[in-house]
């Protein structure tokens, strides 16, 4: 009866789940911890047990648990504050539901969960410098999330390993305008009335330079997006116990494989000199791959130390972001690109808990991470530049069922200047709570 209610509910909180898992992160585009235990450790995960999170950290350190079934609900909130060319964003609150249930044994755990993975999100009038001249409001919102089902394995009495399958989804609102002058960055490919339309001599560029340019698709909704696609992923992960106090671990993530992002076939508006309504097209939008490896160290029987060093591949992800839009009535299509170039991430995490006594855990962490975006391609709508994170938190076990932990996470302020001399300015603070049930 108990796993007959167990996967009942598990049903019913993945379908509600699955709508509204929006993340808005900071190492790039990726949370800098999942989970409030990973999260007030800097984000340091893979060689301890920090619960069902370790689904999106190191699927191997599920089997680190106690044996029994565990259930556990969180809410994330994130706080982040951008500014461009001094306007502040007003997308400065969101919020990032959790699930994860998971059955273990001596030798094995499964269960599911459904977590965001990341993205990232900006809204800004349309009296500012990024409205282009247009009147109307600019916004971005990216959420990735995945359905996870992982399984880990003890091999023997040092040794487990872990993998996952991950049904994967994405979605994209983008309002975003430019003068004519600046869509040569964008390298557009016009085909039918759009090639017409492009002006072939100096004059005709000159005289067109100032019209503004508008890219608009966006359902308003804080859950989901106008663009939207689905797809497959998956991580491979190990623990391997040197001795009673000092576990080493390794994690590898792989890249998503998720299709094309589409609006509706009118889902969308284009507007030069004249607004033009169809369907626009992401292509080839992909989380990366990465990979960690890291170390537990039980330092005395109250004080546990943790490290993680990961290389995030957003060169492999990120050198463009390509978007086509496609005429509703056959007008033809316009085609843009825009250069990214995004580097490769190293991220280091330090985390440390101290058990203040059977029902009091503290927690607290550093984290600290190249940025991936170049200077020269940061886009006001996209602006993952931080690159620090001071962390702590607290886990109360209020019975030797029920358990809640919170955590904290503070990004300090970075500042860029863009390749078009934008200023450019990205702090954050987010919140993470968990309810933890055992049976």
């Amino acid at each position: 009866m108990k796993h007959g209610i167990s996967l009942r509910t598990t049903a019913i909180a993945s379908a509600l789940l699955i709508n509204c898992a929006s993340v808005y992160a900071t190492n790039g585009m990726l949370m800098e911890g999942y989970g409030p235990v990973a999260l007030s450790m800097g984000g340091a995960s893979l060689a301890y047990d920090n619960g069902n999170a370790a689904m999106m950290n190191n699927p191997a350190a599920l089997q680190l648990g106690a044996n029994g079934s565990r259930l556990e609900v969180a809410l994330g909130v994130l706080g982040p504050d951008v500014m461009v060319a001094g306007e502040k964003s007003g997308g400065s609150s969101y919020v990032m539901p959790a699930f994860g249930w998971s059955r273990k044994n001596d030798q094995f755990t499964w269960g599911i969960g459904v977590f965001g993975q990341g993205g990232m999100g900006t809204e800004f009038s349309g009296s500012g410098p990024l409205a282009a001249g247009t009147g109307e409001p600019v916004r971005s919102e990216l959420a990735v999330g995945r359905v996870i089902f992982p399984l880990a394995y003890k091999v023997n009495s040092q040794l487990n390993l872990g993998g996952t399958l991950d049904y994967t989804w994405a979605s994209l609102d983008m309002r975003m305008a430019a003068l004519f002058s600046a869509m040569a960055g964008m390298n557009p490919e016009p085909t039918g009335a759009f090639a017409a339309m492009m002006p072939t001599t100096p004059a005709g560029m000159a005289a067109m330079a100032s019209m503004p340019v508008r890219i608009d698709f966006s359902d308003d909704s804080n859950f989901t997006g106008a663009a939207k696609s689905t797809g497959i992923t998956g991580k491979l992960g190990a623990t391997f116990a040197v001795s009673t106090e000092l576990t080493l671990a390794a994690v590898y993530q792989m890249k998503t494989h998720l299709g094309d992002m589409k609006t509706s076939t009118s889902g969308a508006t284009l507007t030069m000199g004249m607004p033009f309504t169809g369907q626009m097209v992401v292509r080839d939008f992909q989380m990366p791959s990465s990979m960690g490896v890291g170390a537990a160290w039980q330092a005395t029987p109250q004080l546990m130390l943790a490290v993680d060093v990961k290389k995030i591949a957003w060169s492999s992800v990120m050198s463009n972001f390509k978007m086509t839009f496609i005429e509703a009535n056959g007008a033809g299509t316009m085609g843009f690109t825009m250069p990214q170039g995004w580097q490769d991430q190293t991220v280091i995490s330090l985390g440390a808990a101290y058990r203040l006594n059977e029902a009091v855990t503290l927690r607290a962490g550093y984290s600290h991470s190249t940025n991936p975006v170049p200077d020269a391609t940061v886009h006001p709508l996209f602006p993952a530049i931080v690159k620090q994170h001071l962390t702590a938190g607290v886990g109360f076990k209020i019975n030797e069922q029920v358990a809640m932990d919170v955590a904290v996470s503070h990004a300090p302020q970075v500042r860029v200047t863009s390749g078009q001399g934008l200023p450019i300015s990205h702090s954050q603070t987010n919140y993470q709570f968990l309810l933890s049930y055992r049976y």
